[in-house]
């Protein structure tokens, strides 16, 4: 708040001052007071106008200057009034109140967004819950009876996809689901390949694994999440000839390192800084047309949440490589 730019918002006041000085020593001439006494008159009057000037200008600053300073600390904007203090000139006080109401109107509001988005996304993991049901008995009628292979593709792409909207609505509050603990990553990997060795086994890729006896602080069901989203992508973009993919690990004395690699058909250099991306698909996205772009970004996420490091390189037509960090002794690095 600048000096000069108070006086211009106050200008009609410091005519009236500056005209009622002037008649009044207009006054002074004309009654032919002393010399002394209109200086005297001078300097009080100055004195005294400036210093309301002033009181009035630093008071005003003070209280605007500390809100707008709090104001671009804080990321909600709304929250202003919990930093402010409520004022000691009038106008100040009218600003207040009407902010605070602003406030609060605008709080209710946010609340009542959040109470329905709550309850929408249980609803949505209520129904998804009940729509796995009779999905996992037409997937176990399917398996013991000899039915034709594109009915089961299809019944594991919809399980999969309804799977991918029952952790996408959980993504934004994982920390209310997952426990993290010690799990062995030859165990998570164990579950993910016995979910997918008919896809395996229909496709004639070969699953390599190798040194995967390292112990890692993760959410066991969450891993198994990220894991086999990665997996099914290797297998939906798979060579036609010697198809294969390899899990391995590798560790150091900060981190352990969970590599899935496959030979597939790869990413394109100018696709790979947005793969993370939300509903981004790519090249060969567009060529399959049945790509949401949300699979990785899930993963993305849900890595980050649980305080593990997501990385792909990729060579287009050679491999794509994934690379899943665990940092070691992280339980308190896990973003809550």
């Amino acid at each position: 708040m600048k000096f000069t730019k108070y006086l211009k918002d106050i200008w009609v006041v410091v005519l009236i001052f500056i005209i009622f000085f002037i008649t009044m020593l207009s006054f002074f001439i004309a009654f032919k007071i002393t010399k002394e006494l209109i200086f005297a008159f001078v300097i009080t009057y100055i004195i005294f106008s400036t210093t309301i000037l002033l009181y009035s200008y630093y008071r005003k600053k003070y209280f605007y200057q500390t809100f707008l300073n709090n104001l671009n600390k804080l990321d909600q904007k709304y929250l202003i009034t919990e930093l402010m203090k409520k004022p000691n000139f009038y106008e100040g006080k009218i600003i207040y109140d009407a902010i605070y109401e602003i406030d609060k109107s605008m709080t209710e509001n946010v609340n009542n967004y959040k109470r329905h988005t709550e309850d929408f996304k249980e609803y949505i993991e209520l129904w998804i819950h009940e729509v796995k049901l009779p999905l996992a008995s037409l997937n176990l009628i399917t398996h013991n009876n000899k039915t034709n292979q594109k009915i089961k593709k299809c019944l594991e792409e919809l399980d999969n996809y309804i799977e991918q909207i029952l952790y996408y609505v959980r993504s934004e509050n994982p920390e209310k689901d997952y426990l993290i603990k010690k799990h062995y990553l030859e165990d998570i990997v164990k579950n993910v390949a016995l979910k997918n060795k008919d896809n395996f086994l229909y496709t004639k890729t070969d699953f390599i694994v190798s040194d995967l006896d390292k112990e890692v602080l993760t959410d066991s069901k969450w891993l198994e999440y990220i894991i086999n989203q990665i997996i099914s992508n290797s297998l939906k973009y798979l060579k036609e000839e010697n198809p294969y993919i390899k899990i391995t690990a590798y560790e150091n004395d900060k981190e352990i390192n969970l590599i899935i690699l496959d030979n597939g058909k790869g990413i394109s250099q100018s696709d790979l800084p947005r793969v993370f991306d939300k509903s981004f698909t790519g090249e060969n996205g567009h060529e399959k047309g049945k790509a949401t772009g949300m699979g990785l970004y899930i993963c993305y996420n849900l890595c980050e949440k649980l305080g593990h490091k997501l990385k792909i390189e990729s060579v287009k037509d050679k491999f794509t490589k994934v690379t899943i960090t665990f940092m070691k002794n992280d339980y308190y690095l896990t973003k809550m």
